[in-house]
């Protein structure tokens, strides 16, 4: 008679025939303990058991490796896995089988077809034939085989079992497999670590880049780069960067890496240029003028070279020389190198070339490298080096991964980006509409839900970009040493005159403001008549001529940045304000004897030949501002203005000019009159110092550096503080501005030594700079440096633990950088102090001030790196965050906290979205050949799982592992489902597809959903990485054991699986829904609502 499965299924019969004290044997290829677990009971009234597996598997098992099939069931039987208590079953299985059974294996897989199952009793024997022992073959589920199978009388049954004894006793091709089969079911029951179960996650989600991924394939060639002195130096959380960068370099044929202030980009990208400077390539460093030398260095032999040994040979050039054409930049002839030639171009702080625009004659500066360097010649690899980028333009993006792509916007069609600029655009939108939301209502976790994936799949492909908080977080730190801790900041308003005899800031400011600064912006005065023609010669279109950037307003721009600075200067040193004043003075003085010049003897007799012309003068000369900064290019160059004398409305220039100059005069006298015996300011410097001198927080360290925004102060201050320091303290000073280097160290022989910046730095930083190996004969180091912002970038100086704002720069990103020399790894330093000098007034006042000494208000805007953008033409574009809340929100930030960058208020910031960590994770793991990684990993069977518990304490103590985490880690589930149906509907640049991380709260709330994938693995990472041992899971199993009576009472997590598939439907439902009003299309299909069964688990975490 003929079982179909439906009406009679083979169970209900086995259930029927088996009676107490029987014997059984089956003889199958694939076998399940979900069978087993629907015929317990019977099974365990038997007597014993044999079972013969025939590796006969059937048409839709072929690739599972082991011998006995998925003991865990056939892609059909995973409603029986999801309901999560595959473990407890295999464990009654191991029991059973321990007990009763004995188990051999035909050694050839395809010798043997059949598939029996046969019951003897004292009595009778039954058999049934051609139904396999799994959740198909005995009629649980559904099949999608065709498997003829039959009831056998006595008669058939006992021919049926002198076969299968033919089979279970030949020799040869059998053998003895209960251990074997023993060791297959010890994967569904060993305990699991949650390290285990993250490297499982991992495997899973990446596994089709695994090949790729393996630190060999990355590293193509046996170049011995894994022992140069650079790669070892490196901290593990480096080196996964540099794998990454060379692994994007290698693909995508670029890579930005914007890892946050402090953890040794430099150093990463020097890694990524020796690995291709072992393969013979030519490289190219293209990097700011200030940081000129901080690279060469590594290229000299020359004993402050800490890399000499591994013989780097890269050219250095400054980002202005890509505005030349001729003459030389060290030794490198501008006129004759060979642009086209290089296979490997760094950018250092690269967000210098994010904007384009375009040159009034010739190419600026983006677009000759990409022209000339990039797209000419060899194919060039592009590793550009940026601070964080946080930012409200995420189009500055689009112009550094144009180099990379070498400006094809469909560079990643293949990846399912279809126009990068679109994405960027979109992404943009998204953000803005985000950015005006209230400030307080907004979370960044709104904005990362509502940002398109494509973005985030953007960023993957070309960022890596890793936060201080995230390295600290989630890489253990025992290798990396812990970051110093950062003591509150101490805020200190000194005001300008000891005898109070100086007019109060406001009324400086008033002056300041009354200013016209008449001879910065001719073109005001030009005669009706002639403006025209001015306007035709200097009046430069922009956007290809959709609008037009007028000479005027470039003036008028242009004073906003004097007075900004004046004031600016006024804070900084009351020596610095009298010094511009000074210059400025001179300038008004000039051009008026030119003028009366001019109508005494030049106007009564004028002629075409004979004209005098006033040139505006250049900025440059009454000022140290930054000019590097690209923002003010358009502002400052070629703006030297050439005007007719006798085009201009002479009466009211003349009139504005000698206003200017009584107010100058007096501005002058007074500020004159305050030296440094009278400076209160410098005064309060000289006693902060002092009592840090008096009691040094770290041993005996007494080191502090001193940055101001202006080299006149830095002057001002080593004027006055080294000589103090030397007589007083016994203690020596620096110097370090951008024109000259100074310090009252003297050599061993007690002469003055030749300094410069890198060696100075080298006797202020002695540990970290590795001066032993450099001047083992120097004792006396520097401990007072007092500097510029030419040295806020790129250093390590970690050896000390103090450092004074002595002003307040106009941009908050420099504030952290500058800090971010001492607040760096390896500091030997417990804790660091930074103190800031305020100007003598309420915050709220100070920021009014500043607002109204600019006429009209100049955004600061923090973009990607903290360039500043001080001129914003486009009122549209702020409406959403009132700028003087902006400001004022970061200036108290700065006040209360040492912030890191991705923190600073209204940006948001794109570390930590990329998923390169993980990868390198993977790959690290499996590239440990001693273990066998890598095949663990392919044959661990779904539903893996293991429990976490972290008791509540150890969120509140600083010092252990969860400190800072206890709004994150709730308890829960950590779910990896896998979409078996392909019946999500997801945007195709969903990274992940079809794998789905859902992390849900024993309350059923979601607490991350998939789209949040980044955040869930660095809590997987973190469990990971402090339980890596089975006994440090020991607690965690007893309390799961107890909750789930040994894991058969498994309904509450079955609930939360239920639960994370709702929210992975629920938003595919979404994205379907708006699919209907966008072009190109709906992706809402008719079985598109999914149930828990269209997915497999493949691996949990609980979070008791």
């Amino acid at each position: 008679m003929l079982l179909d499965n439906v009406t009679t299924k083979v169970s209900d019969t086995l259930l029927d025939m088996i009676q107490a004290n029987d014997k059984l044997s089956v003889m199958t290829g694939l076998f399940s303990i979900y069978a087993f677990e629907h015929l317990k009971d019977s099974l365990n009234k038997l007597d014993s058991a044999r079972l013969l597996f025939s590796q006969a598997k059937g048409f839709d098992a072929l690739e599972i490796t082991s011998p006995f099939g998925s003991l865990n069931g056939s892609e059909l039987e995973n409603k029986f896995r999801n309901q999560l208590n595959q473990k407890a079953v295999a464990k009654d299985f191991a029991c059973w089988l321990e007990e009763k059974a004995s188990v051999r294996l035909v050694k050839q897989a395809g010798a043997v077809n059949q598939h029996i199952s046969h019951v003897s009793s004292s009595s009778n024997s039954i058999a049934i034939s051609g139904a396999q022992f799994n959740g198909q073959g005995i009629g649980l589920t559904e099949t999608n085989g065709f498997d003829m199978i039959s009831l056998a009388n006595s008669e058939q049954a006992k021919e049926l079992l002198g076969f299968f004894n033919r089979v279970w006793s030949s020799k040869g091709q059998v053998i003895e497999a209960k251990d074997q089969l023993k060791a297959e079911l010890s994967k569904l029951t060993a305990d699991n670590t949650p390290q285990f179960i993250y490297f499982l996650t991992l495997y899973n989600i990446f596994k089709d880049f695994v090949g790729d991924l393996q630190e060999e394939s990355i590293l193509k060639t046996k170049t011995g780069f894994k022992d140069t002195i650079v790669w070892n130096k490196l901290y593990k959380f480096q080196r996964d960067g540099v794998l990454g960068a060379i692994d994007k370099l290698e693909h995508f044929n670029g890579c930005i890496i914007a890892d946050s202030v402090g953890l040794g980009k430099t150093f990463e990208a020097l890694a990524v240029i020796k690995y291709y400077e072992l393969r013979n390539d030519k490289v190219l460093v293209l990097c700011p003028k200030k940081l000129r030398d901080n690279w060469l260095i590594y290229t000299q032999n020359d004993k402050r070279n800490l890399l000499a040994n591994d013989r780097f040979n890269y050219d250095v050039l400054n980002h202005t020389d890509m505005s030349r054409n001729t003459g030389y930049s060290g030794d490198i002839n501008l006129e004759t190198i060979n642009w086209g030639n290089y296979d490997l171009v760094v950018i250092d702080e690269s967000h210098n070339f994010r904007n384009n625009n375009p040159k009034k004659d010739g190419r600026n500066r983006y677009q000759r490298l990409l022209e000339d360097i990039i797209q000419a010649g060899v194919k060039t690899k592009v590793l550009m080096l940026s601070a964080t980028p946080v930012n409200n333009r995420l189009n500055d993006m689009k112009n550094q991964v144009a180099f990379i792509t070498e400006a094809n916007d469909q560079a990643l069609i293949d990846h399912g980006i279809n126009s990068i600029e679109s994405t960027l655009r979109q992404a943009q939108s998204r953000f803005s509409r985000w950015a005006e939301q209230d400030p307080d209502v907004r979370t960044s976790k709104d904005l990362l839900d509502s940002m398109n994936f494509d973005y985030f799949k953007l960023l993957d492909i070309y960022t890596i970009a890793r936060s201080r908080k995230h390295i600290e977080k989630y890489y253990g730190t025992e290798d990396i040493g812990k970051f110093p801790t950062r003591l509150l900041p101490i805020n200190l308003k000194p005001s300008i005159d000891l005898q109070d005899q100086f007019p109060p800031l406001e009324e400086v400011n008033k002056t300041i403001r009354r200013l016209s600064l008449a001879f910065y912006s001719p073109m005001k005065y030009v005669r009706m008549d002639k403006k025209a023609e001015y306007a035709r010669r200097y009046d430069q279109e922009i956007k290809g001529g959709k609008s037009v950037f007028k000479q005027v307003d470039r003036e008028e721009s242009l004073i906003h940045l004097i007075r900004i600075n004046l004031l600016k200067r006024m804070e900084s040193s009351i020596h610095s304000f009298a010094l511009t004043s000074e210059k400025v003075l001179a300038h008004v003085e000039a051009l008026l004897s030119k003028i009366h010049n001019f109508n005494a003897n030049i106007q009564p007799t004028l002629t075409d030949e004979l004209t005098d012309e006033f040139v505006v003068p250049p900025i440059e000369e009454i000022d140290d501002l930054e000019f590097d900064s690209p923002e003010l290019a358009p502002y400052i160059i070629g703006n030297k203005t050439k005007v007719r004398i006798q085009d201009l409305d002479l009466v009211r220039f003349a009139q504005d000019l000698e206003a200017d100059r009584v107010f100058l005069k007096e501005i002058v006298r007074v500020s004159k009159s305050i030296d440094s015996k009278r400076d209160a300011k410098l005064n309060m410097l000289k006693q902060a110092y002092f009592e840090k001198f008096q009691n040094p927080f770290n041993g005996k360290n007494k080191k502090v550096i001193i940055f101001t925004a202006f080299a006149d102060t830095a002057e001002y201050l080593y004027g006055n503080i080294s000589s103090w320091a030397n007589q007083n303290l016994g203690l020596h000073s620096a110097l370090i501005t951008g024109q000259r280097t100074d310090t009252t160290l003297r050599g061993t022989n007690g002469k003055k030594f030749k300094t410069d910046l890198n060696s100075l730095l080298t006797h202020f930083s002695p540990r970290s700079k590795e001066r032993d190996k450099v001047y083992p004969e120097f004792k006396q180091e520097v401990d007072i440096l007092i500097a510029t912002d030419c040295i806020s970038e790129g250093q390590n100086l970690q050896d000390c633990d103090y450092l004074i704002n002595y002003d307040i720069h106009w941009n908050p990103v420099r504030i952290i950088q500058r800090f971010g020399r001492i607040d760096r790894l390896g500091s030997i330093n417990e804790t660091i102090q930074l103190v800031n000098f305020w100007p003598n007034m309420e915050l709220d006042e100070y920021i009014n001030l500043e607002a109204r000494v600019s006429g009209r208000m100049v955004l600061l805007d923090i973009s990607a790196t903290g360039e500043e953008n001080v001129i914003e033409q486009d009122p549209k574009l702020n409406k959403g965050m009132n700028d003087l809340e902006y400001r004022r929100k970061q200036l108290e930030q700065l006040q209360n906290a040492v912030v890191d960058l991705e923190e600073i208020s209204g940006g948001v910031s794109i570390t930590d979205l990329t998923l390169n960590d993980f990868r390198m994770d993977l790959s690290s793991f499996l590239s440990d050949k001693s273990k066998g990684n890598t095949e663990i990993l392919e044959q661990a069977p779904f539903g893996l799982f293991a429990p976490v518990v972290i008791n509540k304490e150890s969120f509140e103590s600083d010092s252990s592992q969860f400190a800072g985490l206890k709004d994150e880690i709730q308890s829960g589930v950590i779910f990896c489902l896998k979409d078996i149906k392909g019946k999500v509907q997801v945007e195709e640049s969903y990274s992940l597809a079809p794998y789905y991380l859902v992390y849900v709260s024993d309350e059923e709330g979601v607490l991350l959903s998939f789209t949040q994938s980044k955040q869930i693995l660095d809590l997987c990472k973190k469990l990971g990485s402090e339980f890596k041992h089975i006994e440090h899971s020991a607690l965690a199993y007893q309390e799961f054991e107890k909750r789930t009576q040994n894991g058969m009472k498994m309904n509450h997590y079955q609930n939360l699986l239920s639960k994370a598939v709702e929210n992975i439907a629920g938003k595919s439902e979404e994205i379907g829904a708006t699919s209907l009003f966008s072009r190109g299309g709906t992706i809402l299909s008719a079985s598109s609502s999914q149930n828990v069964n269209d997915f497999e688990v493949v691996s949990y975490m609980v979070i008791l």
